[in-house]
C-alpha cells in the first residue's frame, strides 16, 4: 500500500514512518495552508498529521490554529474525496471535545472545546463528518490523549527533573487519574486501520488501557532512575493557599499549574480496541517506563 503522510518531521510522523515503512511505501507530503490552493493526493491512503500544536506559552495568534488545523484539513480532505485513495486518517485530539473531564471521556461526549486549538480541531472533525463519503472509502478521526515515547519528554519532563534532582513531590495528597498514549500503541492502531477493511469509519479515542495517578508516575520515574522517591502529603488547603500566592508572586506553583498537575483526565479506548479486535501491544506502565528510560540517553 502506498501511504501519503503529512507532518512526517514531527514526533508522531517520524515514528509512524519508521513503523509503517517495513511493510508499506511511504510518501511524505509537505503541506501548509494557502488560500484557494488545490492539493493533489496520490497513493492508496492518506494520514494527516500536520497541524499547529497547542501552544502552552500562549503566544500564537488564534487564526494560526484555524488555518493550520481546520482550513488545511478541509483542503486535504476535499482532495481525498476526489482522489483514488481509499483511506483517510485525521489526527485530531481529545481537546476537540473537552479540556476538563469529570468522568471517563468516551466518543459520545458532547463536544465543548475551550481553546482555539481544540475548537479548530473540532471544526475539522465536523467538516469531515458532514461530507458524503463515496462508496469504498474509509475515514477515521483519531482523538489521542497525551502521546509520549522515546525522544519526547513532553509534559513528563517537569516530573522527571524533580526526581532527578532528588526533590520531593509535595502534592501527594491529591488523588487523580490520567490517561496516556504510547507512540507504539498509536502506530499499532493506525496500521490496523489501514489494513483491516472491516473496521467501520468513524471517530475513535486512542489511549493506553490503564490510567495512572501522578503519584504512580513519580514512583515509576524513581524506579527507572534508581532513586528513592519522596512524596509529601501536605494539606490540600495549604497547597491551594500557596498556589494563590503564586498567582501574584513568581513562585514555582500557581493555581493554573496546580490544576494541570493534579486534575484527572481519563480517556476510554473501549471503542477502538473492540473495533480492532486485538489487544494493544504495550501496557501503560511499560510504555511510560520505555519513555522515561530514554530520557537518560
Amino acid at each position: 500500500m502506498k501511504i501519503t503522510i503529512t507532518g512526517v518531521t514531527g514526533f508522531v510522523g517520524a515514528n509512524l514512518q519508521d513503523y509503517l515503512s517495513t511493510s508499506h511505501e511511504i510518501e511524505p507530503m509537505s503541506v501548509r495552508y494557502l488560500a484557494k490552493q488545490q492539493l493533489v493526493i496520490k497513493g492508496n491512503a492518506t494520514i494527516h498529521l500536520a497541524g499547529k500544536a497547542h501552544d502552552l506559552k500562549k503566544v500564537s495568534k488564534p487564526q494560526d490554529y484555524y488555518d493550520a488545523n481546520f482550513e488545511l484539513t478541509k483542503q486535504l480532505f476535499d482532495a481525498f474525496l476526489s482522489s483514488e485513495a481509499i483511506v483517510f486518517i485525521f489526527m485530531s485530539t481529545v481537546k476537540a471535545v473537552a479540556d476538563e473531564v469529570k468522568r471517563v471521556l468516551s466518543e459520545d461526549e458532547t463536544a465543548n472545546p475551550k481553546t482555539h486549538y481544540g475548537i479548530a480541531k473540532h471544526q475539522a472533525e465536523q467538516y469531515i463528518l458532514n461530507q458524503e463519503l463515496p462508496k469504498g472509502k474509509r475515514v477515521y478521526i483519531l482523538r489521542p490523549c497525551m502521546i509520549h515515547g522515546p525522544g519526547n519528554k513532553g509534559n513528563l519532563n517537569l516530573l522527571y527533573q524533580l526526581v532527578v534532582k532528588g526533590l520531593p513531590w509535595p502534592l501527594g495528597t491529591f488523588e487523580n487519574q490520567r490517561s496516556f498514549l504510547s507512540i507504539e500503541n498509536l502506530c499499532f492502531v493506525i496500521k490496523e486501520l489501514l489494513e483491516n477493511e472491516s473496521i467501520p469509519s468513524g471517530v475513535y479515542n486512542v489511549a493506553d488501557d490503564d490510567a495512572l495517578s501522578t503519584n504512580e508516575l513519580i514512583q515509576l520515574l524513581g524506579e527507572s532512575l534508581g532513586k528513592p522517591t519522596k512524596i509529601w502529603n501536605w494539606s490540600e488547603n495549604v497547597i491551594r493557599s500557596l498556589a494563590k500566592v503564586g498567582d501574584v508572586l513568581p513562585l514555582p506553583l500557581n493555581s493554573e499549574r496546580l490544576q494541570k498537575l493534579t486534575e484527572s483526565y481519563v480517556v476510554s479506548n473501549f471503542k477502538i480496541v473492540k473495533a480492532i479486535g486485538k489487544s494493544l501491544p504495550i501496557s501503560a506502565e511499560d510504555g511510560l517506563m520505555k519513555t522515561i528510560k530514554s530520557f537518560r540517553k
